[in-house]
């Protein structure tokens, strides 16, 4: 190999290492819709909630870079605030925009919406009360607190499906022989079914549990001390039976380091920012 060769190779490999680092280097972009307000004594934060007072108030996420001269907005008693598509990048503290705000995306579902539906097949003929007599709300009242005295109780809910479409004042609205009660369990469920039948005569559903409620509560305790400032909100799913934690930034880093303190599925990781596509 001569030298002319050798400075070559030795250039071309400088060039492609300092591209590989430039591109290692460059930060991810995160992006989020909402309403964006400052006042109160805080400047620009992206709200998690927002306080229907006049003006409105709110606490969230800091936005570095804002200019409300340059956005539309509505401004009340030194308030001002909007509904804005933001993009920028996350240093843990606040969010940097990159690009100008935007229109707001269409509102979507909640990622997390609580599915209520019984996970017992249905039935021959249907959910119906076993026996009327005892499909009474003081009944109802009974087997629930009959339930969540064992040790193994991992949550109660009520399937309202079929009352769908019926006013709210109507008497069949509220009556509940014409729902589902819904009781989870760890362990052994033998015998589970008839201890609660000795109460309740309604449509009943027994199920399963990988944690019993005071577990969740325990898990979601842990979650909260674990997340402290990086934590927006933690909630349990009775149905789901795990605890859904929202932070600022989901990372793949933190859902690993959950699963390993709380076992598989024992928690959700949400993130309020998302990667930008």
């Amino acid at each position: 190999m001569n030298r002319r060769t050798a400075a070559f190779g030795l250039l071309t490999t400088l060039a492609l290492a300092g591209c590989g680092a430039s591109e290692a280097a460059s930060p991810t972009r995160y992006e989020a819709g909402g309403t964006v307000l400052e006042g109160g004594g805080h400047g620009p934060q992206l709200c998690m909630m927002v306080m229907e007072s006049s003006p409105p108030q709110c606490s969230g996420l800091d936005i570095a870079g804002w200019d409300w001269n340059k956005v539309d907005h509505e401004s009340q008693g030194g308030v001002k605030w909007g509904e804005y598509h933001v993009v920028g990048t996350w240093d843990g503290t606040r969010l940097t925009l990159t690009e100008p705000p935007g229109a707001p995306a269409k509102a979507a579902a909640p990622a997390h919406e609580e599915d209520l539906t019984s996970p017992c097949p249905a039935p021959e003929g249907g959910w119906r009360p076993v026996d009327p007599a005892k499909a009474t709300q003081r009944a109802l009242d009974e087997a629930m607190a009959r339930a969540g005295t064992a040790q193994e109780f991992a949550g109660a809910w009520l399937d309202q499906s079929y009352m769908k479409g019926l006013p709210a004042e109507s008497p069949e609205a509220s009556d509940p022989r014409r729902l589902v009660l819904n009781l989870k369990f760890t362990g052994d469920l033998s015998g589970r079914e008839a201890w609660i039948r000795e109460v309740w005569g309604g449509a009943l559903c027994v199920s399963g549990a990988a944690r019993s409620q005071s577990e969740l509560e325990a898990i979601q305790r842990q979650v909260e001390a674990e997340l402290g400032d990086r934590l927006v909100s933690a909630s349990s799913s009775v149905r789901g039976n795990q605890v859904t934690a929202q932070v600022w930034v989901a990372t793949d880093e933190l859902r690993r380091d959950l699963e390993a303190r709380h076992g598989a599925g024992a928690v959700v990781l949400d993130g309020v920012l998302r990667p930008a596509g």
